[in-house]
């Protein structure tokens, strides 16, 4: 699907998307934890949709209301020889380990860029933890046996901090004890503290966290049962960031349903959204952002790379050269990020530079009437949409569909702003 969005000036009130990182954390933990479930606020985009077959192919029980989610779960019961991850990075790095803990061999395959992503995480840790595992040259399928006995190990961090969400929960549930998970380099650490106050609310086994680099299961850290659980999945910083850049460079906007203690870490975006100038009032109900004259402003995305797709479009209107650190973090996503932010924003005529872990992008008046793609990135998509409200005439986007991984109802939600939207 081709998507064309039109410039205009934005007056609207939204209510933020449901966070996928919550959902899918959520739904891993309703598998593990078993007995009765309930998710309010749950998530529908195609992640969130792949989490909910894997715990179902795990014999999670999974009833929906227009309101709320009911899963009931026995906890590992291996009902499928396999799993399918769709295209969601985070399912297959959490729910690996989870597979591991069946006795039997499970296949985990998934689609579209998910299957040239890099797994030799796995390969290296998880025969560590008596669990035999084969891979396609480092990559999917994978084929796992268990069952995963916890073990005190150190783990790489850098890549992705999704690998030791898997790992957390998995020695949960398996009931480790004594033993730690040692950690080098580890990114977005952020989104650990979402994974430990998810395991937290479910009742699941929760480690001692020294530093992030030492997380200690010790055996006197029983969880407190809990038969049912009530979980409200928050409002997703990630997808509603572009909202609110969209009211930093195109009128006003109010966004409803974020938590502003969430421990997500695109939370930051607050920040840059300050830095360049544009009015922020944070209320008890909804955060108010009104443009302004923009400026540049430098901002370390290390701790959350999702960011820099809304944080090209906000600089690409900020008067000067803005400076975004952590491009390293970009280069196993949907696409190659860095580039094709490059790419793509050249075309809408905004000039970008990539200096080993900086990205530098020089801020202009408007953008131009163009046609970009998505290259099947959901967050390029959403971010050539945004920069397209400051465009001199039309911006069609190629490939406009791949919005449905993570904010389905995104262009909606635009025509919601008042903004013209045609497919």
């Amino acid at each position: 699907m081709n998507a064309t969005v039109y410039p205009a000036i934005i007056n609207s009130t939204l209510i933020a998307p449901a966070s996928k990182s919550s959902m899918q954390r959520a739904c891993a933990a309703a598998l593990l934890k078993k007995g009765n479930t309930i998710i309010l606020n749950y998530g529908k985009s195609n992640d969130d949709k792949a989490a909910l077959s894997i715990i179902k192919s795990f014999g999670a029980e999974v009833h929906y209301d227009a309101d709320f989610l009911k899963i009931k779960s026995q906890g590992i019961s291996s009902f499928s020889n396999q799993i399918n991850c769709g295209e969601s990075g985070l399912s297959i790095r959490m729910f690996t380990p989870i597979a591991a803990l069946a006795k039997k061999e499970i296949e985990i395959v998934g689609n579209g860029s998910l299957t040239t992503r890099p797994m030799d995480f796995f390969n290296e840790v998880l025969p560590k933890l008596g669990v035999n595992i084969k891979s396609h040259s480092g990559k999917l399928p994978l084929l796992v046996k268990g069952p995963l006995i916890p073990t005190t190990i150190t783990v790489d961090g850098s890549l992705s901090s999704q690998f030791l969400t898997g790992l957390l929960m998995a020695y949960a549930a398996a009931d480790a004890t004594d033993v730690t998970i040692n950690v080098t380099n580890l990114k977005s650490k952020p989104y650990i503290d979402l994974t430990l106050e998810v395991m937290r609310s479910f009742g699941l086994k929760i480690p001692k966290n020294e530093n992030y680099e030492k997380f200690y299961f010790t055996k006197d850290a029983h969880p407190i049962p809990k038969e049912k659980t009530n979980y409200t999945v928050e409002g997703d910083w990630s997808g509603a960031s572009f909202l609110l850049v969209a009211g930093a460079i195109a009128g006003n906007i109010s966004i409803k349903g974020l938590q502003l203690n969430s421990t997500q870490a695109d939370k930051a975006i607050l920040t840059a959204i300050k830095d360049c100038g544009a009015t922020i009032k944070l209320n008890e109900n909804d955060i108010m952002i009104k443009s302004a004259d923009l400026t540049a402003f430098n901002f370390d995305a290390t701790e959350c790379p999702d960011l820099f797709p809304p944080l090209v479009a906000l600089a690409s209107f900020c008067k000067g050269t803005t400076q975004i650190k952590g491009v390293s973090r970009l280069t196993h996503k949907e696409s190659s990020r860095g580039e094709t932010l490059k790419e793509e924003f050249s075309k809408l005529g905004v000039n970008i530079k990539l200096d080993g872990d900086m990205m530098l992008i020089e801020g202009i008046k408007e953008t131009k009437s163009c046609i970009v793609s998505s290259h099947h990135d959901h967050r390029i998509a959403m971010a050539c949409a945004i920069a397209a409200l400051r465009a001199n005439d039309k911006v069609e986007i190629e490939h406009a569909d791949a919005i449905n991984k993570s904010y389905p109802d995104f262009f909606n939600d635009l025509k919601q702003m008042n903004v013209k939207v045609t497919y």
